[in-house]
């Protein structure tokens, strides 16, 4: 299978690369992951892949337009890369509305893992669609902010950006619902 790479400028998170097939999106690298780990993770699943360069991609415009505030809800499809468990929790991402943060232990819960909050922890670090995918609106029970693959900075930008309220305290970033 063939996979295509494109990517863009945005002023809130710098250069992003995106990867889609002719099904979906598959994959999103923000400014803060390495490019070799990005085309390394695309040699897993692809036999093939070329640099789109054709007129703007529909992915591409959402996603800058959610970043300048535009957009509340992507309507690009999407093709998941991962185990059952991870495509479970990924899908259910999608339940938590723009603005909205839900913790681990609901996203557990949700899908049926009432102590699988680590493992959901471990899956929305593999996300391999941030952004579009929303695993940034996911922080711990207690209110932290958590840990995001993006970095924490990016993290905060995001849930900024949909008007999370959001505070630091003794280096740790606490949301308020």
């Amino acid at each position: 299978m063939k996979a295509y790479y494109y990517s863009f400028v945005s002023d809130l998170l710098g250069e992003i690369y995106l990867a889609f097939t002719s099904r979906g999106l598959v994959r999103i690298s923000l400014y803060t992951e390495d490019k070799k780990v990005f085309f390394n993770w695309l040699k897993i699943y692809f036999d093939e892949i070329s640099e789109y360069r054709s007129k703007e991609l529909e992915f591409s415009l959402q996603i800058k337009s959610y970043l300048k505030g535009k957009l509340k809800k992507f309507d690009i499809p999407v093709e998941f890369y991962g185990t059952e468990f991870q495509k479970r929790v990924w899908k259910q991402l999608f339940e938590i509305p723009y603005g909205s943060v839900k913790s681990y232990k609901d996203i557990a819960l949700a899908i049926g893992k009432p102590k699988g909050f680590r493992a959901v922890g471990g899956a929305n670090n593999k996300n391999p669609i941030p952004i579009v995918v929303p695993c940034h609106r996911v922080i711990n029970n207690n209110g932290e902010i958590g840990g995001y693959r993006g970095g924490i900075d990016c993290k905060v930008k995001l849930l900024k950006l949909e008007g999370v309220k959001i505070e630091a305290m003794k280096e740790k970033y606490i949301v308020y619902r």
